[in-house]
Order: C-alpha cells, then structure tokens, then sequence
C-alpha cells in the first residue's frame, strides 16, 4: 500500500488540536466522534469534533514523521497549517 495514507486534524469543543494518520479520514473521525473504543481515548468526552484539516502524507512511514513533527508544533503554526498559509512540505 503505496501512498495512501493522510494526516489529519480534528478540534474538540474546547478548541485543542488533536494531529492523527489514517487511510480512511471519514471512517477515523467517524470513531473519534462516536467515543468507540476504536477512537482515541485522548478524545473521548471532548467533543462535538471538527475535522478541520486532511491531507494526503505519502506512505505509512512518511505519515507517521509529519505527524510526529507536526504534535511538537506550537498550536500557532497549527492553526497556520489549517489556514492554508503552512504546507506539509514545509514540514520535514
């Protein structure tokens, strides 16, 4: 499975900022939304949820670096991610 994973972002109703990889955004955030045991416990009771940014990341290992970049990012640069104005290739 080639390049078919992406990098998301989903606000809680307090406004954090949860950063997480998926190959299937819809269904992730549909878990997270939901509080199943698939989501992440970290999410549980925080919501309702905003999916507020995807985007493709390339394959498994290059998805899980942005993502380890991206959770050490001050929530500044985030939101600047989601704004449009910080690209993920930008990133690494």
């Amino acid at each position: 499975m080639g390049g078919d994973w992406f990098l998301y972002m989903v606000r809680t109703a307090s406004g954090a900022l949860y950063t997480g990889i998926s190959t299937d955004v819809q269904r992730r955030f549909a878990e997270h939304a939901a509080g199943a045991p698939r989501g992440a416990r970290s999410l549980r009771g925080k919501g309702p949820l905003e999916l507020v940014f995807s985007e493709a990341a390339g394959d498994r290992q290059l998805a899980s670096r942005l993502e380890w970049h991206i959770k050490r990012w001050p929530r500044a640069r985030k939101e600047a991610l989601i704004r449009g104005e910080v690209s993920l290739s930008d990133v690494i």
